[in-house]
C-alpha cells in the first residue's frame, strides 16, 4: 500500500514525524538502552590505534566510551562529559571550545567550528535526532547542525549512530544526507 519502506531487519513506516522538540540528555539516555549499547559496541570496534576520531555529543556516542578500554586512538569531541571520561581512561582527547548548550551538553558556535576546521579526522561518529530518506540526518538546533556538518566535512569516514526510534523522525535542521555506514 506504499506505507512502508524496507530497511535492514524489517520495515519502517513512511509517515514521518516532524518535531523541533529536543529531549535532554537524561531523557534520551533512558530510551532504547539495549539497542544503543549494541550500536555503540559495534561503532567502537571500528576504531583502530592509528585513528584520529571525532566523537560527537550524544547518548549513543557516549555509550561507545564503555567499549574503548585500551584503545590508542586520539579523540576530538564537542561533549564535555565524553572528554572527561576519555581523559580518565588515559586516552588522548581534545575538547572543542565554544558555547555549551545545556540540554545536550554539546559545545557549539563559531569557536567550535573554527577549531574543527583545523583537524582532519580519519573517522567520525555522530548522533542524530532523526533519519529520513527525504530529509537525511536531522537535529532541532541550527548551531549543532553547523558543528556536525563541519566535522563531517573534515572526516574521511563518517558514521551516524541511530537507534530504530530515530527512523522516520525529522527534526528542524538537516546536517547530513549520506554517511559511510
Amino acid at each position: 500500500a506504499g506505507k512502508l519502506t524496507k530497511v535492514f531487519g524489517g520495515a519502517v513506516a513512511l509517515n514521518h514525524k516532524v518535531t523541533a522538540y529536543e529531549p535532554t540528555v537524561a531523557q534520551k539516555s533512558e530510551l532504547n538502552k539495549e539497542e544503543k549499547k549494541k550500536i555503540a559496541k559495534y561503532a567502537a570496534s571500528l576504531i583502530t590505534p592509528d585513528d584520529f576520531v571525532y566523537l560527537d555529543a550524544g547518548t549513543t556516542t557516549g555509550l561507545m566510551l564503555e567499549y574503548l578500554a585500551g584503545i590508542r586512538a586520539a579523540f576530538v569531541t564537542n561533549a564535555v562529559s565524553h572528554a572527561q571520561t576519555l581523559a580518565k581512561m588515559g586516552i588522548r582527547v581534545y575538547l572543542i571550545g565554544g558555547e555549551l548548550k545545556s540540554s545536550t551538553e554539546a559545545v557549539v558556535g563559531s569557536q567550535a567550528m573554527q577549531m574543527i576546521q583545523m583537524y582532519h579526522f580519519t573517522k567520525g561518529f555522530f548522533g542524530t535526532n532523526g533519519v529520513s530518506k527525504r530529509h537525511g540526518f536531522t537535529t532541532p538546533d541550527p548551531n549543532e547542525a553547523l558543528v556536525k556538518q563541519e566535522a563531517m566535512r573534515q572526516t574521511e569516514r563518517c558514521y551516524v549512530l541511530a537507534d530504530s526510534q530515530k527512523f522516520g523522525m525529522v527534526s528542524s535542521v538537516t546536517f547530513g544526507v549520506r554517511c559511510s555506514a
